[in-house]
């Protein structure tokens, strides 16, 4: 069993139905955010965290996102042909920085839910701590891997079951999410006993929103995750092995901040949002965007 965090593990496995028909013929995860599809993202912030294993669990039959990060010699050789091989360097970089890039299908004996996935690597990770990140969540950021870097600390530090990211997002939107509820604990600050799913904010025992990042000790998640049943419409919640985790071990969190923001993609709307919030943080292009936005009617 490695103790150093190195292994990442994408969720990609979802059929994306808010975004039909767009996505009719490739993973919602490729949609992009400015000039990248949102899962390279994803694959940039794990390799500045310092993972350098790296699997990518898609939906049985899915090729679009392998075919995406699969070298192109015939595209190489146009740009090439047109003085034009800066295009890809991002994904040339993603290349050389990872010892291992995995595509794995989701196994469809498996029920439906954000855990399947994680059931799906289970060789993949072994008994190794991990990063498990949502395919659809973005960390928005200019130290690009910074937030993810500050997680994995932290579970260096207190070796918990889980480190589970979270954003105070407010009264409005916290019945969009799971709530944390917080316990006192002088050893282990920002523990958590669970996350309570979708509670309007006189209900809410925080505004603390699960967001999609943790970090997790495989070794304790198997036996819980293993033997799981399935929960809310019949799926299978990781949120539901938090919980379990929280009640028997120790579960904590870190907060998103103003430097790293944590953002979801998963409906139009906030896929819009996140796409400006990432164009604002780009000092190349911030200054067009906002006088568009300031001049319009």
């Amino acid at each position: 069993m490695s103790t150093k965090v190195t292994k990442a593990v994408i969720a990609a496995a979802g059929r994306g139905t808010r975004f039909l028909p767009t996505v009719k013929a490739y993973a919602k995860e490729l949609v992009p955010i400015i000039n990248k599809p949102n899962i390279q993202y994803l694959v940039e912030e794990a390799i500045a965290a310092g993972i350098t294993d790296l699997c990518i669990v898609h939906r049985e039959g899915e090729t679009t996102i392998k075919s995406y990060f699969t070298p192109d010699s015939d595209l190489e050789k146009y740009l090439e042909s047109v003085n034009k091989t800066e295009y890809l360097d991002s994904l040339k970089s993603i290349w050389t920085k990872l010892k291992t890039l995995e595509f794995i299908p989701q196994d469809t004996n498996l029920p439906y839910g954000n855990a399947s996935p994680l059931l799906s690597a289970k060789s993949f990770i072994g008994n190794d701590p991990f990063v498990y990140m949502f395919g659809d969540d973005l960390t928005v950021e200019k130290d690009c891997g910074r937030y993810l870097r500050k997680m994995i600390s932290t579970f260096d530090q207190y070796s918990p079951s889980v480190i589970a990211s979270v954003k105070d997002v407010g009264p409005i939107e916290i019945i969009r999410y799971g709530s944390a509820k917080y316990l006192e604990d002088p050893k282990y600050p920002n523990r958590i006993s669970g996350m309570y799913e979708k509670l309007p904010a006189d209900q809410a025992p925080s505004f603390f929103a699960q967001g999609g990042r943790f970090v997790v000790d495989s070794a304790k998640l198997w036996p819980v995750l293993t033997t799981q049943s399935t929960g809310k419409n019949n799926e299978l919640w990781f949120a539901d092995a938090v919980n379990t985790l929280a009640a028997n071990d120790v579960v904590l969190t870190e907060a998103t901040d103003l430097e790293s923001d944590w953002m979801t993609t998963g409906d139009p709307l906030r896929w819009l949002k996140a796409n400006i919030a990432v164009t604002l943080n780009d000092e190349a292009i911030a200054p067009d965007l906002k006088d568009f936005l300031n001049n319009l009617k």
